[in-house]
């Protein structure tokens, strides 16, 4: 017993470790994708990448999803655009670095929705919008224009709904 507590106990930094690298790789590559093209991309220009389905054009979010809130009065908006969202990351790193018992499905969809979370609010911080720039279009398939930050939140978000349905079938260890 005493050497499964002490097992446990060694492996919380490494957990803790492994975590942060996970959630500061999303938000690095979705930082990155940004600057990239903030400084190469002017708005509105459209670069294809995959005939037509795949192509870059630089807009600025002032809302959140589709430019949901956008319109919102300003004191409104900071409250339900930054304010509301911080509080919600914080609790949920909390929440991550907290619990010893966590199936690992579940700690790698939350560092993927937060690393996504904290890489849009620190744009909406810092620049007062988000910058968008990904848009696919397969005829029956269509997005709207989106960043890397967002496909984190949805592969996490997909993470986490599939170790919801699947349950310890998925992932039945901890960290």
């Amino acid at each position: 017993m005493d050497k499964e507590i002490n097992s446990v106990k060694k492996e919380q930094p490494l957990k803790f470790i492994l975590l942060l690298l996970i959630v500061i790789l999303n938000v690095g590559c979705d930082q990155v994708s940004k600057t990239v093209v903030r400084q190469r991309i002017d708005y509105h220009q459209n670069i294809t990448l995959i005939k037509n389905h795949l192509t870059l054009t630089k807009v600025e979010n002032t809302g959140a999803f589709l430019s949901a809130g956008d319109n919102l009065p300003e004191l409104a908006r900071i409250i339900l655009l930054n304010v509301l969202p911080i509080l919600v990351l914080v609790y949920g790193l909390y929440y991550l670095f907290r619990q010893t018992n966590l199936p690992r499905t579940f700690q790698l969809g939350m560092c993927f929705l937060i690393g996504g979370g904290i890489g849009n609010i620190y744009d909406r911080i810092k620049f007062g919008s988000v910058t968008d720039f990904l848009h696919i279009d397969f005829i029956l398939f269509r997005t709207g224009i989106f960043n890397l930050a967002d496909v984190s939140i949805m592969i996490g978000i997909g993470i986490l709904l599939l170790h919801s349905f699947l349950g310890n079938r998925l992932s039945p260890e901890t960290v």
